[in-house]
C-alpha cells in the first residue's frame, strides 16, 4: 500500500517550496480568487478546459453565473450527482479524491509515502498518550486535485466532539511533495475534527496547502486563514451537533487533502481499495466491523 519512490523531478519541484512565503502567497490567492471582475469568466472557462471539470453535474452549470472564481471552485452539485452507498454499515468516502495511502496505524505512525511516515499524535495535535486510542487502528489519506468537487462530507453519522486548529506551513500536497517532504501532513496547517460514533470516535483532518489556506466548516464558518496561528482546541460535545452520513461538514476554498483516522476494530477496508484509486464522495471506503 505504498507509493513509488521520489525521483529527481520530484525533488526539483519540491525543494523551492521550502523558501517560499507560504502564508503570504496564499493570502494573495485568497483575495484574487474572490475578485468580482469580468476577468473571472475567461479564467473560469480556462480552468474548466484545463482540468476537465464536469459542469453538467453542478447545480449551476453556467460558469459565468458564479460571482467569483472561488464560488465556481466550491460549487454545489445537483441533487443526485453523488449517490450514497445504500448499505448503512458502509463508511463513505468524504470527498471526490484519489487515495494517496491507507492502512494500519503501527507504533503510533502512519505512512505518507515510501521512506516517509509521521506520528498520529503530531497529525492530530495531541500528546502520545491520547494518540494511543488510535494504535492498531486505520487511516486513509485522500488527495483532492483541482478538478475535484471540493466540499467535504461525513463518512458516518456522528456527533461533533471537538476540533483542533493546528498551525503550520502550507507546502503543496501534490503527489511529488508527499514523496519528498518528510512529515508533510503533520507540518501543514490543518483542522482536526473528532466525531463521536456509537462504535467509537474517529478524526477527520482537513489539511491546508499553498494557495489553499482557507478551510471552512458548516458549524464555525471560515476557520482559516487567521493572523494568530496558535494551537486552538474547542469542545463541541455539549452543543449537540449531529451530522448524518453524507452530510456536508466543510469545504476547501481551493483543493487539498482529507485524512481519516479510526480506532482499532472499528472498520474494515473495502477489498477493492488500492493506492492511486480515484473515488467520488459517497462511495464505499470500508465497512463498520460487526
Amino acid at each position: 500500500m505504498s507509493d513509488t519512490h521520489a525521483n529527481w523531478q520530484d525533488w526539483l519541484k519540491s525543494l523551492p517550496l521550502y523558501l517560499l512565503p507560504h502564508h503570504a502567497i496564499s493570502r494573495l490567492v485568497y483575495r484574487a480568487s474572490r475578485w468580482r471582475t469580468p476577468l473571472k469568466d475567461p479564467l473560469a472557462r480556462w480552468f474548466i478546459r484545463q482540468y476537465g471539470l464536469n459542469m453538467d453535474e453542478a447545480l449551476q452549470p453556467d460558469p459565468t453565473r458564479y460571482a467569483s472564481f472561488n464560488d465556481l471552485f466550491t460549487r454545489e452539485l445537483a441533487p443526485g450527482a453523488r449517490p450514497l452507498d445504500p448499505d448503512p454499515m458502509a463508511v463513505l468516502c468524504p470527498a471526490d479524491s484519489r487515495i494517496s495511502q491507507f492502512g494500519r496505524i503501527h507504533q503510533g505512525r502512519v505512512i505518507q509515502a515510501k521512506a516517509h511516515d509521521y506520528s498520529v499524535a503530531s497529525l492530530l495535535g495531541i500528546d502520545t498518550q491520547a494518540a494511543q486510542a488510535y494504535e492498531g487502528g486505520e487511516f486513509i489519506t485522500l488527495y483532492l486535485s483541482p478538478r475535484d468537487y471540493h466540499r467535504v462530507h461525513m463518512p458516518l453519522t456522528a456527533k461533533l466532539k471537538e476540533t483542533t486548529y493546528v498551525p503550520g506551513r502550507l507546502f503543496s500536497v501534490a503527489p511529488h511533495t508527499t514523496r519528498t517532504i518528510p512529515g508533510l501532513f503533520a507540518r501543514n496547517e490543518r483542522l482536526v475534527s473528532v466525531f463521536a460514533h456509537e462504535r467509537g470516535q474517529f478524526a477527520q483532518v482537513l489539511v491546508g496547502a499553498i494557495n489553499v489556506a482557507s478551510i471552512e466548516t458548516v458549524w464555525a464558518g471560515e476557520v482559516t486563514p487567521r493572523w494568530k496561528r496558535e494551537l486552538e482546541q474547542r469542545d463541541y460535545l455539549d452543543y449537540g451537533l449531529k451530522f448524518e452520513r453524507g452530510a456536508e461538514m466543510g469545504r476547501f476554498n481551493l483543493g487539498s487533502t482529507v485524512i481519516l483516522v479510526f480506532p482499532p476494530g472499528m472498520i474494515q477496508w473495502h477489498s477493492d481499495l488500492k493506492v492511486g484509486q480515484a473515488l467520488k464522495m459517497g462511495e464505499k471506503l470500508a465497512m463498520l466491523s460487526a
